[in-house]
């Protein structure tokens, strides 16, 4: 994500750590990190995923984001330190309402779970330091997250970019009228099927994007035009459009001002590879997977790359 100075022209001194989750979490979590901000106050703008997210900041109260149909931004503190969990579209917290509730929405985890969250904030209390925290918080979830409707997480993988042609052809797939699909996305995850479809093509777009800044050989020459292709977009033009609609930027400001990746210079492997495996799409053996990313002045989760 863009870490950017309140004051004009300052400069952020932070970091992120991003991880895959714990291996009893896997298939129901994307990934999980811990995100520090230096001593400027900074924005961070959250992306569409097409899931929901849980943000525990130490010394304050967990809370969840709902899944976006837009860009959502809110200013962190100075000296701020947050754990984020972000789940697999069809899969969040058991909570009232489920995901479908969360829609747009960030809300207090205790309003929902009170149980829940002062577990949570005791795991993360406990721990020696934030990264430390990043087990016993995912411990915690174990046995806490509904894995969804089948049938939602089949509708999901079809609707990966690389995946499909329709959503009619979608709804076919899994013996569905597409108005019936409809109302089963609607309660579950609170998106349309069409919704979620342009949701998950941005993230198949910013996934190919990180793959291309970690060294990964894409088929064909590199450039947005391509890569917008591989996404699954008629062309530049329609990325370009779905891309502001989403976003409220154009590509090349979400990438870092790079035509064809992420010139953030951070490692975003255990966010993208769960995601394209989820959709069928092949990622090199041979890519660099490290168990854990550190990362400066950027976090998972905004309006870069590091948010798919």
């Amino acid at each position: 994500m863009a870490l950017r100075g309140v004051a004009a022209g300052s400069e952020v001194a932070g970091s992120s750590t991003e991880r895959a989750p714990e291996p009893p979490l896997r298939g129901v979590v994307r990934t999980v990190w811990v995100q520090r901000t230096g001593d400027t106050a900074v924005v961070h703008t959250h992306l569409p995923t097409g899931g929901t997210e849980l943000h525990v900041v130490v010394g304050g109260a967990p809370r969840l984001l709902g899944p976006l149909t837009g860009p959502l931004v809110e200013v962190l503190p100075p000296r701020s330190t947050v754990l984020g969990v972000r789940f697999l579209p069809g899969s969040a917290l058991r909570v009232p309402g489920g995901a479908a509730a969360l829609l747009d929405r960030r809300v207090e985890l205790a309003a929902l779970r009170p149980d829940l969250a002062a577990r949570l904030v005791e795991a993360v209390a406990s721990a020696s330091d934030p990264d430390a925290a990043l087990t016993p918080l995912q411990h915690v979830l174990v046995g806490e997250i509904d894995a969804g409707d089948p049938l939602v997480r089949t509708a999901v993988r079809l609707l990966m970019p690389w995946r499909t042609t329709s959503v009619a052809d979608v709804a076919d797939r899994v013996d569905l009228s597409p108005s019936q699909l409809r109302r089963r996305l609607l309660q579950v995850l609170g998106l349309t099927p069409k919704t979620l479809h342009r949701t998950l093509r941005l993230q198949g777009f910013l996934a190919l994007a990180q793959a291309a800044a970690a060294g990964l050989r894409l088929p064909g020459p590199a450039g947005l035009s391509r890569l917008a292709t591989e996404a699954g977009y008629a062309d530049q033009a329609h990325l370009t459009r779905e891309c502001v609609r989403l976003t409220g930027q154009t590509p090349r400001p979400l990438l870092h001002g790079a035509s064809d990746h992420c010139a953030c210079g951070h490692d975003h492997a255990a966010s993208y590879r769960p995601f394209l495996l989820l959709g069928g799409r092949p990622v090199p053996v041979a890519a660099p997977v490290p168990p854990a990313a550190e990362v400066s002045g950027s976090s998972p989760g905004s309006a870069s790359p590091g948010n798919p």
